[in-house]
């Protein structure tokens, strides 16, 4: 790699600023996973049948899915700091609101119409977390830094899933929304006390700008106010390569959405578990999970240095974790808890060693239009977390049982798998900036796969 002349020792501010994004993601998904926690005793106390219940889970979705792009657009105009720290506060206050529903003529609306509100604030965050690390670290770095923001949904599950069932079953459902709204809060205060831009960060010294600017990382995007182009967002969407990992998303997310929202009622009515039994069993899957994102992302950044190209170092974790995690499919075969825990945690294991998505959208991504190729990705991905929960619910309602959910999750593996290996084909990041006429294309540089730990500076 080369390295830029310092005189003095570089800071490692980027570090911190890695640990923030961490806390605010875990929070993400602990406001997302509330529902999945409350819907047991919801169920009962508000008469919610199991149809009911997936349009519920899927509100959230709907919002998060649709509001990618204007997302990304306010993204690119205002900044990672700004928009997420914002967003932050909005969707936690949402979150607290959620524990009033039974106040409501129709507690299904109002959960209904919270849960969206709530996915709409929430839609900057995964672009602004892709955006920030992009600007702060080099990308033979980027790896586990974008495992550790991504390995923060598992440790949200692992970590809170005892409390918030604990919660529920002391206190009742609503206090699992008051509870996680009100620090959600407080967290997006500290936000905007700890993270600042690259090059407005007063912390980081010059020598650690020059090193993430030398080693790939793109610290001066900040300062770029890029108005939006349809013609752009075109020609990103129209890329083959994009396509695939977009498809591969759909799929990896498909999985998540399965554990997010259906996993502890399919504990509790398939496998016969008590609730509180639940809120110690459905912890040990994510933090599988989150070993995996580790092993991921650790993976492949020592294929970068061991001098693999870009495409192997980032696809292989990718597919091979796809590929395994329709694992899922032997809990069908099994009435033995242990055994089950044990399937479903190499499935979470799997599915977190190949989310790697975020940050092969750092690596290949225009450097002027990230926040938009960013939301992209993320609307792609997140079509899942309306398809999946309905899905899920009519194929429980109709057949009165799990078992096709778990051929349907398992299938998503594997389509995710074929993308990544048959459509993305090689990674290079898209220079779409002085194209004329889509569509667009990846740059053609023959050394585009060899300077994976020697970028150009």
């Amino acid at each position: 790699m080369i390295k830029p002349t310092q005189s003095v020792a570089k800071t490692h501010v980027r570090y911190l600023i890695l640990v923030m994004i961490f806390i605010v993601t875990v929070f993400n998904y602990v406001d997302r996973a509330t529902l999945s926690i409350a819907a047991p005793s919801m169920r009962t106390d508000l008469g919610f049948d199991a149809m009911t219940l997936g349009i519920a889970f899927s509100a959230f979705g709907w919002a998060y899915t649709w509001m990618q792009l204007p997302g990304g657009i306010v993204l690119d105009r205002f900044g990672s700091r700004l928009v997420l720290g914002m967003s932050l506060i909005v969707w936690s206050v949402f979150t607290f609101l959620q524990g009033y529903v039974d106040l409501f003529g129709s507690a299904f609306l109002a959960l209904f119409v919270l849960r969206f509100m709530m996915g709409v604030a929430e839609a900057p965050a995964f672009p602004a977390n892709n955006r920030l690390t992009v600007m702060w670290f080099p990308r033979h770095e980027r790896g586990l830094a974008t495992a550790v923001f991504q390995s923060a949904q598992y440790f949200a599950l692992a970590a809170f899933t005892p409390l918030m069932v604990w919660l529920v079953s002391t206190w009742g459902w609503q206090h699992v929304f008051w509870v996680t709204g009100a620090a959600g809060i407080l967290i997006g205060l500290l936000w905007f006390r700890m993270v600042q831009e690259p090059r407005k960060d007063k912390r980081a010294n010059q020598a650690e700008i020059d090193y993430i600017e030398a080693g790939g990382g793109l610290p001066t995007i900040g300062d770029l106010k890029t108005p939006f182009s349809w013609k752009r967002m075109k020609a990103i969407g129209g890329n083959r390569m994009m396509a695939g990992i977009y498809l591969g998303q759909f799929c990896l997310t498909s999985i998540t959405w399965f554990f997010l929202t259906w996993f502890p009622t399919y504990l509790i009515e398939a496998k016969g578990m008590t609730l509180l039994k639940v809120g110690l069993v459905a912890a040990i899957p994510p933090i599988a999970g989150c070993l995996g994102g580790m092993v991921g992302g650790v993976w492949s950044d020592w294929m970068l240095r061991k001098h693999f190209s870009l495409t192997a170092a980032r696809k292989t974790p990718i597919i091979c974790g796809l590929l395994l995690s329709s694992s899922i499919m032997v809990a069908n075969y099994t009435q033995s808890v242990t055994l089950v825990i044990l399937v479903m945690s190499v499935a979470f294991f799997a599915k977190g060693v190949g989310n790697l998505g975020w940050c092969i959208v750092g690596d290949v991504s225009p450097a002027r239009a990230m926040g938009v190729s960013g939301a992209m990705f993320n609307f792609c991905g997140n079509l899942a977390s309306i398809v999946t929960p309905i899905a899920i619910g009519v194929m429980i309602n109709q057949l009165g049982s799990f078992d096709v959910a778990l051929m349907y999750v398992a299938g998503m593996g594997l389509l995710g798998a074929f993308s990544y290996l048959f459509i993305v084909g090689p990674l290079k990041r898209l220079e779409l900036d002085d194209f004329a006429d889509p569509p667009a294309r990846p740059v053609e540089d023959a050394r585009a796969d060899t300077e994976l730990v020697h970028p150009r500076t």
